[in-house]
């Protein structure tokens, strides 16, 4: 369930920069969107949020910023955190070269890498993360530990096609190291999408929708599937995830269904049956009630964002309701 969402979702990771740091030396980063991520191959850094104490990171550590908030890097907490040069890392990164701070010899190695996702999509993963996650080097386990050394031995010795070994791997580190967070985790109290994956009842429950999204789920049907009362299963369900099943259901037919209008030419019908919707009036009153606008417009403003222009006004209102696939 967690590969459907991530992959629905489009999370996504890419470099930012391959860090040699040498002695004394700061970095601050403004907020970006999606979340950050940096990972610690050798020697040692600091990472500091406004109004939170340093921590210290150590060889073989990982540190997700989930939503992507302003930070520092630095030799030591009492370093001066200079801005961060984005154009001379991406520079440095279209070259395959590595972004070097910091004077003298080289002491830590840092691979710096952030994660977007599509914004079409409403079910949000790495929003039920706290501020920081932080997964030390011993508590990791087995499997980050190996994908970290693998990052630390394509830093020290950059090949051939190095970038897309590291962009690879840092999606792979992403899906590790939620698995490291989820397993030292205590449990929540808190209504959270994450919640889900420690909660075997409501995991199989959402397993279900996921698995057959058109289907004419009722709360009753759904508790059957799984084998549980339908009392359970409406007490359990908002707790773990925040929302009843219901909803849940909606707005995840929802996001598939926005996917299909900005990616596909299928028609309003062939879309609104995908998700579960007998006519395409009864589903462009849902998806107008989920996305503020009919999936007809929908589909040509999604379309104009991508292309990066905006989009007309004149004959487009017509498509709104009933009409076929914009063209």
């Amino acid at each position: 369930m967690l590969a459907d969402v991530l992959a629905v979702s489009g999370v996504r990771g890419t470099v930012g920069a391959r860090v040699e740091a040498g002695e004394s030396w700061g970095v601050w980063r403004p907020a970006v969107p999606g979340a950050a991520f940096h990972a610690v191959t050798s020697g040692v850094a600091w990472i500091g949020l406004p109004g939170e104490h340093p921590i210290k990171l150590m060889p073989g550590d990982v540190v997700l910023l989930p939503t992507g908030t302003e930070h520092t890097l630095s030799s030591d907490p009492d370093a001066v955190a200079r801005p961060y040069d984005g154009e001379a890392a991406g520079i440095t990164r279209e070259d395959g070269e590595l972004y070097r701070i910091g004077s003298g010899p080289v002491r830590s190695r840092i691979l710096c890498a952030h994660y977007e996702r599509d914004p079409a999509v409403s079910t949000r993963v790495l929003a039920s993360l706290p501020d920081v996650v932080h997964i030390r080097a011993d508590n990791g386990g087995g499997s980050l530990d190996d994908t970290v050394r693998l990052l630390a031995r394509e830093l020290a010795q950059p090949q051939i096609a190095t970038t897309v070994v590291l962009d690879s791997l840092v999606d792979i580190l992403l899906v590790q190291l939620l698995r490291a967070w989820l397993a030292a985790e205590p449990a929540r109290s808190e209504a959270s999408w994450l919640g889900v994956l420690g909660d075997p009842m409501i995991g199989e429950a959402l397993t279900k929708l996921h698995g057959d999204p058109a289907r004419a789920w009722t709360t009753s049907i759904l508790a059957a599937e799984i084998g549980v009362s339908r009392a359970t299963l409406s007490r359990r369900f908002p707790a773990v995830v925040g929302e009843t099943p219901g909803a849940y259901l909606t707005r995840w037919r929802m996001d598939l269904a926005a996917l299909r209008l900005r990616d596909t030419d299928d028609a309003l019908g062939t879309i609104a049956r995908s998700v579960g919707y007998t006519s395409v009036y009864a589903f462009s009153r849902a998806f107008s009630r989920a996305r503020s606008q009919p999936p007809g417009r929908y589909r040509v403003t999604s379309r104009a964002r991508e292309n990066g222009s905006c989009p007309r006004d004149d004959g487009h209102r017509a498509m709104d309701g009933v009409s076929g696939p914009a063209r």
